[in-house]
């Protein structure tokens, strides 16, 4: 009886095997494309992210083995027949195969989104209409990508064929079945702890948060996930759930979610709004906001950037409120910010949501939203209805193809000449929002542009020279017309992207942007060191204009000196909650770290000193992520203020 399918179960035990070497060789890969954005110092830290991570590879490894698990250790007598192994072939390769493909999309996505990929990284493209062609912009440009996917794929499915199951008939049918039954239990028992993680933590399974248990350095928690995981983790899950820190009526002792200004002077014409969010746009490729931080050998690509600057009211120490473009879309516009997942691709995204939008439609404004690729990309097309813009610009609108990069849309030049063209014909007052494009892969630049701007040390700098060069001609062209006079110009960027500098690879910096606002006379020229997010535009150009009702914001008007400045981002499934003097790390539950704000990199946790003034920190997120989640699951967004 001890021989009862003894070669069956080395063979399947070494199939499973094989998946543990290539999740192993995925994580090695990972770390050698993105070792400069991980922070890791030495081996010690390597070889733990590299331990620690096979917890979370047995739950992806268990859970896309299911089925080939099962079949293979039914007792139905033809297991080892010809016919039943390719069966098991097919059913082993297919889901893994698939799987396995998501961690070679990481390879490269993560250097973009600073995330691994998740289910809502799906939601987020599922309406694009150029979808094949990014597909062929990717493959083409990360063409070694895939030649990686394929030879390690291919070794793998050598690996496995090396070693057969030999045909066996058993001869006592009820001591087989017996046996196998006893073993398929033990193995699906074994399997509930994998899957779940930890036999020792059985209260609940391993989430993407408790990759960061076992880091001192946040950056290090995604070496130890992989995609897989991230995705099955994801699927089908509400993110957004009340933590009961507080009672309703207590977090007005800690953050002010409703806002009001009043106005002693009344503003008899109403200034147009134009207000920019640049794809990609990190603060760090701006010489102007990078002044105080004198970093070694530093180059900026952003000239007129850095002339426009010197006129305007802008923000050195602002950080983005998400990590994604359609994150930017609904921070700046709308004051919701995306954490954990993006809200415009949850469930919870469709309804009333009081915004700079709604607002300033009271106010009178015609509201426009302009977005050179292809109606409906990223989904801005769908939440600009949500949030009531009145008028829509894209590709479609726009109607000239040979102005297209050819997978994205239109290069950024000639939208944002169709732009000035556009807003010449607008009654003030009007607001419009563009989403810029060209800053974004594959950074292919017009055939005319190419040589002209400084190539740096990542792709995307010569495309940030080249936006800078289409906002320099934007400016040229709209300091013509009647209504500039009359406009405050507001530019941020949606998230940061490719990164060169240490200083901004590592720690809060990772979110830093550009926040600037700008009028023709020149009034609000200020160089401000204040922290700022993207949060606060909303209320800031409200206070701006006058508007005197109150109005659901959790970010602050730049302008309030009775509003202590924050910013509250998110990275690694924690947030960084960050004012003028301190910085908290909260995993959502609790501080994990505390660190002095000139301590950008979160070298030197002083948690074991913890002093009031963390302690009010630590309270102050708790009830912000309280207040955050219950009014979008109880669809408060929108509150009515005649109660």
């Amino acid at each position: 009886m001890k021989h009862i399918r003894k070669q069956e179960y080395l063979v399947f035990f070494y199939r499973i095997f094989l998946a543990y070497f290539f999740y192993f060789i995925a994580r090695a890969l990972f770390y050698y494309f993105n070792k400069d954005l991980l922070n890791i110092d030495n081996f010690n830290e390597l070889a733990n992210a590299f331990y620690r991570g096979f917890a979370f590879d047995t739950t992806a490894i268990l859970y896309v083995n299911s089925l080939f698990t099962l079949f293979s250790l039914l007792p139905l007598f033809i297991n080892t027949d010809r016919r039943y192994q390719k069966f098991l072939f097919y059913i082993y390769f297919i889901p893994n195969l698939i799987a396995y493909a998501t961690n070679f999309i990481d390879l490269i996505y993560y250097r973009f989104s600073n995330f691994r990929l998740t289910m809502t990284t799906f939601d987020e493209f599922k309406n694009e209409t150029n979808g094949n062609a990014l597909l062929f912009s990717f493959l083409k440009d990360y063409w070694y990508i895939l030649v990686l996917f394929l030879a390690t794929s291919a070794l793998w499915i050598y690996l496995y064929k090396k070693i057969n199951v030999i045909s066996f008939k058993p001869k006592n049918k009820f001591a087989y079945i017996g046996f196998s039954i006893i073993i398929l239990l033990v193995i699906a028992t074994l399997m509930v702890g994998g899957i779940r993680g930890d036999f020792k933590h059985s209260t609940r399974p391993i989430t993407l948060v408790d990759a960061n248990r076992h880091v001192t350095k946040k950056e290090q928690a995604v070496l130890i996930l992989n995609t897989p995981f991230t995705i099955i983790r994801t699927f089908n899950k509400r993110e957004f759930k009340n933590p009961h820190f507080f009672k309703e009526n207590e977090i007005t002792k800690y953050i002010k979610p409703i806002k009001q200004y009043h106005k002693k002077d009344t503003i008899k014409k109403k200034p147009n709004i134009v207000l920019f969010i640049i794809e990609s746009y990190g603060r760090e490729y701006i010489s102007s906001l990078n002044k105080r931080r004198k970093i070694k050998n530093y180059q900026g690509y952003a000239p007129f950037f850095d002339s426009l600057i010197q006129h305007s009211w802008a923000f050195d120490n602002a950080y983005a409120n998400g990590r994604k473009s359609i994150h930017g879309m609904s921070s700046v516009l709308a004051g919701i910010p995306s954490y954990k997942v993006a809200f415009t691709s949850s469930a919870y995204s469709n309804q009333k949501i009081q915004s700079l939008i709604s607002t300033l439609k009271e106010e009178g404004y015609d509201t426009s939203f302009f977005h050179g690729a292809a109606n409906g990309s990223m989904g801005f097309l769908g939440f600009s209805n949500i949030l009531g813009i009145d008028h829509y610009y894209g590709k479609t609108e726009f109607n000239d193809d040979s102005k297209s990069d050819g997978v994205w849309g239109i290069w950024d030049e000639y939208f944002f000449q169709y732009i000035a063209d556009e807003l010449d014909k607008k009654k003030e007052p009007f607001f419009a929002a563009i989403f810029t494009l060209s800053s974004h892969a594959p950074y292919h630049l017009p055939k005319k542009y190419e040589g002209k701007f400084p190539k740096g040390h990542r792709p995307v700098h010569q495309m940030v020279g080249y936006t800078d060069m289409a906002f320099k001609k934007f400016f040229n062209r709209v300091k013509k017309s009647p209504w500039y006079n009359n406009t405050i110009f507001v530019f941020t960027a949606d998230h940061t992207n490719q990164k060169y500098y240490e200083l901004y690879r590592k720690g809060i910096n990772r979110t830093a942007v550009p926040i600037i606002f700008f009028k023709p006379d020149n009034s609000l020229a200020k160089l401000d060191t204040a922290v700022a997010q993207q949060i606060d535009i909303y209320p800031t150009l409200l206070d701006m204009i006058g508007y005197n009702k109150p109005f659901r914001s959790w970010g602050r008007s730049l302008l309030s000196k009775k509003e202590e400045p924050f910013a509250i981002t998110h990275s690694g499934n924690v947030y960084y909650y960050i004012k003028d003097s301190l910085i908290c790390t909260f995993d959502g539950k609790k501080a994990l770290g505390f660190y002095k704000k000139s301590d950008e990199m979160l070298e030197h946790n002083l948690i074991n000193q913890k002093t009031p003034e963390m302690e009010k920190m630590e309270n102050e997120c708790k009830a912000y992520v309280q207040d955050y989640m219950v009014r979008i699951v109880n669809k408060k967004l929108a509150p009515d203020f005649s109660k």
